[in-house]
Formats: C-alpha cells, structure tokens, sequence
C-alpha cells in the first residue's frame, strides 16, 4: 500500500494526513502531551478533512493518536492561561474548536476513531464526532470538565447523549470518572474492543468493509442519520453558549486550573 502524506507546507506538524490506499488517515501527533489538541490542531482539523473530501479515491478516514499512550487526551491544558481565560479569547477558542470539531461530525465521508490510550475530555468529543469507535483494551475514557470547572459546550452534550443516552451520559459527566475501555465499550461509547495487539488488524478489516460499500448510500444514510440527531429549534442556543462562558468566568475555573497545575485536588465553592 502506498502512502502519501499532504498538506505539511499548510498545517502544523502536530496533525499528521496521509492517504494509505483508498483511505486518508489523520494522526494526532503531540505524544508528549498524550496528543492534547492545540489551537494549531483545531484550525488544522477542517483543512485536512477538506483535502480528503476532494479525492473521490478516499473512501473512508481513521483518526488516531501518535504513540502508544493516548489517541487523544483533551485540550492542551497550557493554553488555557492565554486562549480560555476572559470572555473574549474564550469565544474566539471556542469558535475554532468548535468549527473543527463540526467539521469532523459533518464530513460526509465514513469516519473511524482508531483509539489507543487516552481518550479524554475534547479527545473523547473526537471520538464521538466520528461514525465508529475501535479501541484497545488499555484504552481509557473521561470527561474531566467538573474536575477543572470548565463549560462544556452543547453539541458535544448532545454528541454524548447520542452515543450513550441521557441516563448513561448523566453518569458520565457528573462523576467525571475515568471508564476502562470494557467499561466505555458497556456504556456505548466505543462500538468495539480488542487487545492491542490486535487493534490495527481490527481497524483495517472496518477500512476494507466501508470501503468495499456503495460510496452514495453511505453519504446518503450517514446524512439522513446526522439529521436525526440534530438539535431542535426548540432548544435556546444563546442560553446554552452563556452557560459555558459562565463557567470559563467562575472562581471554579481559575481554582480548577492552579489544581490542576500544582498536581493537588481542587477545592470548588460553586462561584
């Protein structure tokens, strides 16, 4: 199999693309952070999604992590000082995370989540904006968001409860507990597990699957299936977005960060 990276004179080189056959591979590649997403990273995401768009010989795209220990393990924590503090760098952050990561939930192409390690916070919004999630068995899953005060925007709630359902996505996100990988695979959050050594033979047998099907039934299913898990007009977006930012203005959040930072538990008062 041939592969072929692009786009290096264009994006940073913390995201790797390449196209592998008839399939475009994306590669979070930080492994000293664990793969924690930079700004580079986000504002990076939709021009590679949009160059494996355009060759009609991709069929499907893998995301994945460089190393061993993480696919990806949230935000990169040490630009919260400079770009998640203050409401207007917040916006302007979230803007750019968020038009990555709808990029990626919106791609018309058959996505898959090559997950090994860390899968956490962001990272597991990720996951969980691509269409299937394989995992190794020492894989590990969280949504950290209470432990650092930080607000969790709305459609990656709503790509949580779609995975696992209200019940289950309450669970996930009020305890902020870490979940092994059989625990995440019981919860639906990864549709399948398998030692590690046997992950990337897993993963190529989905790739010759997908890319064995019908390109425009698949484009045409995968809509129809993203339009039913879109967000009603009944439902206050401006209200949601001033929860967040509440959040990112608290006490917590400045108290969650320095916790965070001095390696000790945070002491939240809920202002």
């Amino acid at each position: 199999m041939n592969t072929e990276r692009i786009l290096q004179d264009r994006i940073t080189e913390n995201l790797i693309v390449e196209k592998r056959g008839g399939a475009g591979w994306i590669t979070f590649n930080d492994p000293g952070r664990h793969n924690a997403v930079s700004v580079a990273m986000w504002e990076a995401i939709p021009i590679a999604l949009a160059a494996l768009d355009e060759d009609p010989a991709i069929r499907v795209v893998v995301l994945t992590g460089a190393g061993e220990r993480a696919f990806v393990s949230g935000a990169n924590i040490s630009q919260f000082d400079n770009m998640r503090s203050g409401e207007q760098a917040v916006l302007a952050y979230e803007k750019v995370a968020e038009a990555a990561q709808m990029a990626l939930y919106d791609f018309e192409k058959p996505t898959l989540a090559r997950i090994k390690g860390y899968c956490i916070g962001g990272g597991l919004n990720i996951a969980l904006c691509c269409d299937l999630r394989m995992a190794s068995d020492d894989s590990s899953f969280a949504i950290p968001a209470g432990k650092l005060g930080l607000g969790y925007r709305m459609t990656a709630i709503r790509n949580l409860v779609t995975a696992v359902g209200a019940a289950r996505a309450l669970e996930i996100f009020l305890t902020a507990t870490r979940l092994d990988a059989a625990e995440a695979a019981e919860r639906g959050l990864v549709h399948k597990v398998v030692p590690a050594g046997d992950l990337d033979a897993a993963v190529d047998g989905y790739v010759a699957s997908i890319s064995a099907n019908a390109p425009l039934t698949l484009k045409a299913g995968k809509k129809m299936i993203r339009q039913l898990q879109q967000i009603g007009p009944q439902i206050d977006m401006a209200a949601m977005k001033r929860l967040v930012l509440d959040c990112f203005e608290s006490n917590d959040y400045r108290e969650g960060r320095k916790a965070f930072a001095e390696k000790r538990p945070p002491v939240f008062t809920g202002t």
